[in-house]
């Protein structure tokens, strides 16, 4: 197991960006005491069974409201650290951010913040990122990336502190989002049922990512709250396994677990929620 902080935090990040998609997720983040874990919702790509939603369920589909989100980050059953995800207005586009912050054990003795935010538009019913970034920091270290996605030639480019293979050009698709795009494509998505499929472009990689929704809702609490929420599970990551729950009206999701070869891992759960200014 690999016990650097930084390693930990990152997996964390991942978790949140792209927990079922989204953990992706371009911040490989985690806490004290994690093992790397791949991005779960926002993490590497998805689609709705590869092809968007049609005219009516894009109008059922709750439109985008600002919110800010707190959650606990849970490691093996023990509190590790907190995040945040903020969805925001930003010179006439969207702007969704997570911030990951260790609060316990090494994470927290070098003070390790992970800050990771896209900007994006909503284009027929679609998000479409524009811009990304990414900073980690450490008593003892700093790292940052930044994406553009120009969707006038058709290819997004990373730089800052990235491998150089990641640097290279990716061809963009229609359809392609971040790591934390997905996450707000499987709330918009996710149907009992249904099989969600999303593209994966973020950081300078593209993955495919597919989720199955349970059938039935099921009762979750969190954090003292009981939820009626739909179970989206990843059906093609392996050994490792990533659920998420979403519920209708909340725009963000409720609770995000990885699991790893049948054991649970990164664990994170809302604690509250609220329309931001």
């Amino acid at each position: 197991m690999d016990t650097r902080p930084h390693n930990l935090l990152l997996a964390l990040a991942a978790s949140l960006a792209t927990a079922f998609t989204a953990a992706p997720v371009v911040a490989q983040a985690a806490v004290a005491g994690a093992t790397d874990v791949p991005a779960a919702i926002a993490a590497d790509d998805a689609s709705v069974n590869a092809a968007p939603l049609d005219a009516a369920a894009v109008e059922e589909a709750a439109a985008l409201q600002p919110f800010l989100a707190t959650y606990d980050a849970w490691n093996k059953g023990k509190l590790a650290g907190a995040a945040s995800m903020e969805l925001v207005r930003e010179d006439g586009h969207w702007r969704i951010d997570l911030g990951i912050v260790g609060k316990r054990g090494l994470a927290r003795w070098v003070r390790l913040d992970i800050d990771q935010g896209t900007v994006f538009d909503e284009v027929d019913g679609a998000y479409r990122p524009l811009r990304q970034d990414t900073q980690r920091k450490a008593l003892f270290m700093g790292r940052e990336i930044e994406g553009v996605y120009d969707w006038d030639t058709r290819e997004a480019r990373w730089t800052g502190d990235i491998k150089d293979e990641r640097q290279e050009p990716v061809p963009l698709q229609d359809g392609d989002m971040s790591g934390l795009l997905i996450n707000l494509a499987i709330i918009r998505d996710a149907r009992p049922g249904h099989s969600l499929s999303y593209r994966f472009v973020d950081g300078g990689r593209v993955r495919q990512h597919e989720y199955a929704v349970a059938g039935a809702t099921e009762y979750i609490e969190v954090d003292g709250l009981s939820y009626e929420a739909m179970r989206v599970s990843r059906t093609n990551g392996g050994n490792d396994e990533t659920i998420v729950w979403v519920a209708r009206g909340v725009p963000t999701p409720i609770r995000i677990l990885q699991r790893e070869n049948g054991e649970d891992t990164i664990d994170l759960r809302l604690v509250a929620y609220q329309g931001a200014p």
